[in-house]
């Protein structure tokens, strides 16, 4: 049978897409259009012309493509069973996280052993709430990335550092800087762990095989 990853790929209009998008799909890992129903197999594979998909790129393309957003993943997604086990690895591993870095601060700290934001229920509220978000965004990044570790890293990075607003605030406000300094380290605890659980348990498949246009024989 004919590799179906090796059919030609015909560039076209813009109106042409428009006006058979009722008869073809676009596809994610062929980058291209495919009849409907039928066109993984068989049929016709079209793409828009280069010139006219440079003249779409403006603006808000061009950001979305810094930050390796391209609706354009060829690798496999991950499973549902994986996504469930790193969750719950995720949420156990942040709260053990949390609860080791509470102790290690009253040890140390022992004005601290009735401090409100080290009781369980003060931190566990904010710590799950937090998790299941990233739970969550992980497979929404797979998604819309080819590059989805790239991204997700660094959007961790950036929630890391908004969480730290709310305690540099209440420093401001007078709460005590050693208790503070343990805070922004369960923020970055949960990163961590919530991070590696996700991106290495819930891993990604690998990719698709490369495209390749079938270029006709030279006479």
């Amino acid at each position: 049978m004919r590799d179906r990853y090796h059919r030609r790929r015909r560039p076209v209009s813009k109106e042409t897409i428009e006006r058979c998008r009722a008869l073809f799909r676009y596809s994610y890992s062929r980058d291209a259009y495919i009849l409907r129903g039928v066109g993984s197999w068989m049929g016709p594979v079209l793409r828009l012309s280069p010139v006219e998909s440079s003249e779409d790129t403006g603006a808000v393309g061009g950001l979305l493509g810094v930050v390796k957003v391209d609706f354009a993943p060829r690798h496999e997604q991950p499973s549902i069973g994986r996504l469930a086990v790193a969750s719950v690895i995720a949420l156990v591993g942040s709260l053990l996280a949390d609860k080791l870095l509470v102790s290690a601060g009253t040890w140390t700290y022992p004005a601290l052993r009735h401090y409100p934001h080290f009781q369980f229920h003060d931190y566990a509220r904010l710590t799950i709430a937090g998790v299941l978000a990233a739970c969550v965004g992980w497979p929404i990044v797979t998604r819309i990335s080819s590059a989805p570790r790239w991204l997700f890293f660094r959007l961790a990075i950036a929630v890391t550092l908004v969480l730290f607003v709310p305690d540099a605030w209440i420093f401001y406000r007078g709460q005590p800087a050693d208790a503070v300094g343990v805070l922004l380290c369960m923020h970055v605890a949960i990163a961590l762990v919530t991070y590696n659980a996700l991106v290495r348990i819930a891993r990604t498949g690998r990719p698709s095989p490369a495209i390749e246009p079938v270029r006709p024989a030279q006479e």
